[in-house]
């Protein structure tokens, strides 16, 4: 299921092409804080990941890991990786909106997790493809990330020799929710993660929460 409304997803616009020359810098600013992520992340360079966040009050949400502090959250990634986690992310295609106004702008990153495992003997990848999107602000004269959200859209498992995978029985997978059953479902809980159960998948019910929640945010944001 691609987690995708068939109506219009962006109910509140702001700059996010062209503009004036600040905004075409803010717009910048945030995008090379979603690039920060992969790059950063994916070989431990842990002080530079973490200087995309805001000093204070910064959280991440994933599946695997619910919503942490962006110290816990690093701290459980390197615990992670010291087991042996092979995780790495592929960077699709980064935009930024941004409101000088109120100091404020979204980045969106496409994006694909890949993970290699071995299971039954047979080593292969995971590929989950998904969408960051990064709630940032201005922090003095700096943009930071003060949340990030990661939205799954499907999951895949790649062979590594083109033909061979293990067997994913259909009980286990059931439990999970379609899209991302593969890759949270099965294999986190074998690596120390717990994965979140029940995540909500109603693109539509969704889309028709998010406008006065943003309104909501926008008001105490304005005052």
């Amino acid at each position: 299921m691609y987690n995708v409304p068939p109506q219009e997803s962006e109910k509140v616009h702001s700059n996010n092409i062209n503009g004036t020359n600040d905004e075409i810098l803010a717009r910048q600013c945030i995008q090379e804080l979603c690039k920060g992520w992969p790059v950063y992340r994916d070989f431990s360079e842990w002080h530079n990941y973490r200087s995309l966040f805001t000093k204070e009050g910064a959280y991440v949400w994933t599946t695997w890991s619910g919503g942490l502090s962006i110290e816990k959250f690093i701290e459980v990634s390197i615990a992670g990786r010291a087991r042996g986690d092979n995780i790495a992310h592929r960077e699709n295609g980064v935009l930024a909106n941004v409101n000088l106004k109120t100091g404020r702008g979204i980045g969106k990153m496409k994006a694909t997790i890949t993970q290699r495992l071995t299971m039954q003997g047979i080593p292969f990848d995971i590929d989950c493809d998904c969408r960051f999107i990064f709630f940032c602000k201005l922090e003095g004269k700096e943009w930071k990330a003060q949340y990030v959200k990661l939205f799954y859209e499907k999951d895949k498992v790649v062979p590594v020799d083109g033909k061979t995978v293990p067997d994913f029985p259909k009980e286990e997978l059931a439990k999970y929710t379609q899209g991302i059953s593969t890759c949270h479902g099965r294999m986190d809980p074998r690596q120390g993660h717990q994965p979140l159960l029940g995540v909500d998948r109603d693109r539509d019910t969704n889309a028709a929460k998010f406008k006065p929640r943003m309104q909501l945010l926008d008001a105490k944001i304005v005052q």
